[in-house]
């Protein structure tokens, strides 16, 4: 494009020079090529240039037309012939070049009626499509944006906050495109079988849930019908998490026993112990009476819909009164039979195992009028009572099995994950080849750790196992859009709703006026992004929870989900989880200037090494209450210390009068001492019917007429202030000093 073209002009008067100087013809015929091939020469380049222009500018493109009758055809009409071929040539390089617009031209685009449906992502052709319009109405909307219209191409990404403005520009509404449901998908997931024929069912041992306020008994309970030690291993005598113990008895009879823990924070592993049971067991000390968890256990018993039998622990202390914990116990709709109901009631001494038989015997006869029966043939279908993570079995779950019997290499699905059984051991750890229904049984071979609570269904095949996770996956996930494009579309209402009301205020302004007011609005923000950015980190404590077993994590959960003083110290769970201490635990620690809080784990000395290298906490607990007070301990070390003003002395103004220093008068309070002392290099404050007027320093302090440092109780002085106040009679002045105090957090977990 570089090089210099002949001018048609200059062609022209070279051809008239040749005809009047009366050249021989041959001559002209070469010339007139010459200008011809310079012609379609110089053609060709203005075809370059305007398809050139048209992408960059994308104007609409016309072929350029060539003169009807070229000034050498009128010279020698034997060219003429020629001239049209080429016509037809660049006619044909024309339409093979616009051969693509062509085509879109000739597509009837059906305009869109009613709102557009947007994503928040969509092409330029995309959106073109939707909206019933062509491409270069798209481009022509986004003219006065700061898009760079350059850069684009029809399958480009616009996003959302463009998308809509195209379609406002346009004078058309949208809405957000609702998530299309795959009804080609076929559900796939594992069921629970039909009700099994009566004529198969076989007895199976009751499953027992004991219930209670803390430290009532329980363990200690469970721990004289097994004849082991549970309680003593327990961490500061209260139940951790979960167990499912089978017990044999004298009789030959079998009762499968779970023990909940009391403590308030475990309401919810309590309530999932009695949607799996048959009969519970509600132990109330007899020297204490019912308590907060005592009614709570009574409510989850109610809503299962099961039975109770009352055992009054403690009956051999001296202060044990049962017949007082059975009256209260009608106000709770539990009446004994004594009483003329029907819940059974035993006095017993758990530790000192009296009338434990007779408990156990009561149990048993509740069960045979419940007669409880099971199908242990076909698929297995149980419940997980507990899940963890051990370092040598990796994860394990306690399960009840309610149908079926379970061997070695069958495979399991819970919730999102399934296993291929390898192991099963009792409760004492000793390996089972079968469990069958009403067994508790510990479980090996899990890909993930389940969710304790989680329905146990047997599939045939591991490849139906990864149909099911597959599709269970899928549906959450599903739901999961579902409610976050709800949370979307509301907080775009919400903003939209906010951005109405500042344009409304602003609408009688200028737009000089409005960017001005905005500027003003906005400008302490501009310049204290910084130091906010700094407060906030300062103000945030990030926490890494991990538990021994699923119900352990959960517990703490619902305990930090009561936290309520974000406006003090936002509280943020960056990682939860089970099992011990880990370095990928105290990378993200490090990465969130975060604290480690361990429940019932451990943290290798090489971990804690590395910890102490990074500066990170690691704080581990065996007791949830101490794991708690540990963590506001925590929360009050990010809390900025308060000012706390600690009265050193105080004086009343008896007299008032001034004293003249160079040409000005200074007020002068009279003051005695009424109470500690006054120290001039303190601070001062001057109360006045109650309100104070001013603080500051003290400018003079005499006794008499010596200048002195302090005045005791009792003693007159005359004093002076820093800034000019006038006295009156009956004023107090008060000498202080500041202190700072540490602030503790408002958040009460309730315990």
């Amino acid at each position: 494009m570089g090089e210099r073209f002949i001018s048609c002009g200059d062609v022209s008067r070279s051809v008239c020079l040749q005809w009047d100087s009366g050249e021989s013809e041959e001559m002209n015929r070469g010339l007139i090529l010459r200008f011809e091939n310079v012609v379609q020469l110089r053609g060709a380049c203005r075809q370059l240039h305007t398809l050139s222009y048209r992408k960059v500018n994308r104007a609409q493109w016309k072929p350029v037309q060539l003169s009807a009758h070229p000034m050498w055809s009128v010279l020698y009409p034997q060219f003429w012939q020629k001239d049209k071929v080429i016509s037809i040539a660049l006619s044909q390089h024309r339409h093979l070049a616009t051969k693509e617009e062509t085509k879109k031209k000739k597509t009837k685009i059906q305009p869109t009626r009613g709102e557009v449906e947007i994503r928040q992502k969509m092409t330029i052709e995309e959106l073109a499509r939707a909206m019933g319009k062509d491409i270069d109405h798209i481009y022509e909307a986004l003219l006065y944006t700061d898009i760079d219209l350059d850069s684009l191409e029809p399958d480009s990404v616009l996003y959302e906050d463009h998308i809509k403005l195209v379609i406002k520009k346009s004078g058309m509404k949208y809405k957000s495109a609702k998530l299309k449901e795959e009804k080609e998908r076929e559900n796939t997931d594992a069921v629970k079988r039909p009700p099994a024929d009566p004529a198969v069912l076989t007895p199976r041992p009751p499953v027992v849930t004991i219930l209670g306020h803390v430290d009532h008994g329980k363990t200690t309970l469970l721990d004289s019908l097994r004849k082991t030690q549970v309680a003593a291993m327990e961490a500061g005598g209260i139940t951790q998490h979960i167990g499912a113990f089978l017990v044999h008895l004298p009789s030959g009879e079998k009762i499968t026993f779970l023990d909940t823990p009391g403590h308030a924070a475990f309401s919810a592993m309590r309530a999932r112990g009695t949607h799996v049971t048959d009969i519970v067991i509600l132990v109330v000390a007899a020297e204490d009476g019912v308590m907060q968890q005592t009614i709570e256990s009574i409510q989850h018993a109610k809503n299962a819909g099961v039975p109770l039998i009352l055992a009054i622990n403690k009956c051999d202390k001296p202060e044990a009164d049962p017949e007082r914990v059975k009256k209260e116990l009608l106000a709770h709709d539990v009446v004994c039979e004594e009483l003329g109901g029907d819940v059974q009631a035993v006095n017993i001494s758990a530790l000192k195992g009296e009338n434990l038989m007779v408990l156990a015997e009561a149990t048993v006869a509740l069960a045979e009028m419940l007669e409880l029966k099971a199908d242990s043939t076909g698929l297995v279908e149980g419940t997980v009572i507990e899940s963890r993570k051990d370092k040598g079995k990796g994860p394990v779950t306690t399960a009840i099995i309610q149908r079926g019997t379970l061997r070695k290499g069958c495979v399991l699905v819970a919730g999102k994950t399934w296993a291929k059984v390898r192991f099963m051991f009792d409760e004492n750890g000793k390996a089972v080849d079968a469990a069958s229904p009403g067994i508790p049984v510990e479980i090996m071979g899990w890909k993930e750790v389940p969710s304790a609570g989680d329905e146990i269904l047997e599939v045939e095949s591991e490849q139906r196992a990864h149909e099911v996770v597959a599709w269970r996956t899928y549906v959450e996930q599903q739901e999961k859009m579902k409610r976050d494009v709800e949370v979307i579309e509301a907080k775009q209402k919400e903003h939209r709703m906010e951005y109405e009301k500042k344009q409304q205020k602003l609408a009688h302004l200028t737009w000089r006026q409005r960017k001005a007011v905005l500027y003003k609005a906005n400008k302490h923000l501009m310049f204290s992004k910084p130091k906010e950015r700094t407060e906030m980190d300062k103000n945030v404590l990030s926490v890494i929870v991990k538990g021994d077993v699923d119900g352990s994590v959960e517990a703490i959960l619902n305990i930090l989900d009561s936290y309520d003083a974000d406006d003090e110290c936002k509280l943020d769970i960056i990682h939860f989880g089970m099992g011990d201490i880990s370095e990928t635990d105290i990378s993200l620690a490090e990465a969130f200037n975060g604290v480690v809080f361990g429940f019932g784990v451990k943290a290798n000395e090489s971990i804690k090494q590395l910890a102490a290298k990074k500066g990170i906490k690691i704080k581990l607990h065996s007791i949830i209450y101490k794991l708690i007070e540990d963590l506001k301990d925590e929360l009050n070390s990010r809390l900025p210390p308060s000012v706390a003003e600690n009265t050193i002395g105080e004086a009343s103004v008896l007299n008032v009068f001034s004293v003249t220093v160079g040409k000005n008068k200074i007020p002068v309070a009279g003051c005695r001492v009424q109470k500690g002392l006054l120290d001039k290099k303190m601070k001062f404050k001057l109360v006045r019917n109650g309100d104070v007027i001013w603080k500051g320093s003290l400018s003079s302090l005499k006794h008499h007429k010596d200048d002195v440092q302090v005045i005791k109780t009792g003693m007159d002085c005359g004093l002076s202030l820093d800034k000019y106040i006038e006295f009156n009679i009956g004023d107090e002045i008060i000498c202080y000093e500041e202190k700072e105090v540490q602030q503790t957090t408002s958040w009460d977990p309730g315990f």
